[in-house]
C-alpha cells in the first residue's frame, strides 16, 4: 500500500525530490527511501540528478510505473461505475450530497 500510494503521489505531482515525497506521504525520509528503493528494483521507478543541487536527487515515475498506476486507477473507476450503474437515481443523488459535504469537510 505504502508503494501504490507513493507511486500515486508521483503520479498526480510529478517529479520530487525523496524528501518532498516522504513530506507529502507524510512518513520519515529513511521510510521513503526504502519504499523509492523497492520501486526502483522494480522498474516503476526512476532516480534522476537534481538540476540545481548536486546532494539530492529526483524520483519520477518510469513508463511501467506511470501505466501501472493508470491501469489501476481504470480498474478502480470501473468497479465504482458498475456499483453506481445499480443505485436508483434518489440513491445517486445522495451520494452526491454526501460527496460535495465531505469536500467541504476536507476544505476542498
Amino acid at each position: 500500500m505504502t508503494q501504490l500510494s507513493a507511486m500515486s503521489t508521483l503520479h498526480k505531482c510529478g517529479a520530487l525530490t525523496p524528501g518532498q515525497l516522504a513530506a507529502k506521504e507524510g512518513v520519515q525520509p529513511p521510510s521513503m527511501t526504502r519504499v523509492i528503493a523497492a520501486l526502483e528494483r522494480l522498474g516503476y521507478v526512476e532516480r534522476h540528478a537534481h538540476p540545481t543541487d548536486g546532494r539530492q536527487a529526483i524520483v519520477e515515475l518510469s513508463e511501467s510505473g506511470r501505466e501501472y498506476v493508470e491501469a489501476t486507477i481504470s480498474a478502480r473507476e470501473a468497479w465504482l461505475d458498475e456499483r453506481l450503474a445499480k443505485l436508483s437515481s434518489d440513491e445517486r443523488a445522495i451520494l452526491s450530497q454526501a460527496a460535495e459535504i465531505i469536500e467541504r469537510m476536507a476544505g476542498r
